[in-house]
């Protein structure tokens, strides 16, 4: 299957699979030409990831920049500009914190929102908009059904980069993608 070189398919990624380097790069490397969807993020989104880049992973304020601005420069058009009113709209949502997240898929006419907090986003509050909300290791799985070879292909272009084997990469995908990783491993 080749897949659309303008992919209209969209997929907002909220912070929480930015932050884990394996998975962004992951998730990154399927958004680049021959690509599988199109990525979208916030501003919001990003101060979210430089945040938890510092705090957590404890990065420099030059190393957080550093990234952000390479994400930034790979895919220009995924920054989607969120007008303030449009945010407490919204009202439907546990979380409000997590409301921009959702505001950024209606703006950027997302069809899916891919998070690791899925109990943030009800489904009867993503049906009005035709959003889906996956885990990334759902949201990987359903790529990988969609061109096996494809996928297998950029693992082994992303371990390559980093001067490791694609067991390496799928080691490190494993805690947060299980089923994804087992669908890889039983493809080769």
């Amino acid at each position: 299957m080749i897949l659309n070189q303008n992919n209209e398919y969209a997929a907002v990624l909220d912070a929480c699979v930015l932050v884990p380097m394996p998975l962004c790069d992951t998730l990154l490397r399927l958004a680049e030409e021959p690509a599988f969807y199109r990525p979208l993020w916030s501003e919001m989104i990003f101060q979210e990831v430089g945040n938890a880049l510092e705090t957590k992973l404890k990065l420099t304020p030059e190393q957080r920049d550093r990234r952000l601005k390479m994400m930034s420069q790979a895919f220009p058009e995924a920054m989607v500009t969120i007008p303030p009113n449009l945010v407490d709209t919204f009202e439907c949502f546990i979380d409000k914190d997590d409301r921009h997240v959702l505001a950024c898929g209606v703006k950027g006419q997302a069809h899916v929102i891919i998070t690791q907090n899925t109990k943030h986003f009800p489904e009867e509050c993503l049906e009005e908009y035709d959003i889906l909300c996956q885990t990334p290791d759902e949201f990987l799985g359903h790529q990988f059904h969609l061109n096996p070879p494809l996928i297998i292909e950029k693992l082994d272009q992303q371990a390559a980069a980093i001067g490791q084997s694609r067991e390496y990469i799928i080691c490190r995908l494993k805690t947060v993608t299980p089923e994804f990783c087992k669908l890889v491993k039983q493809s080769i």
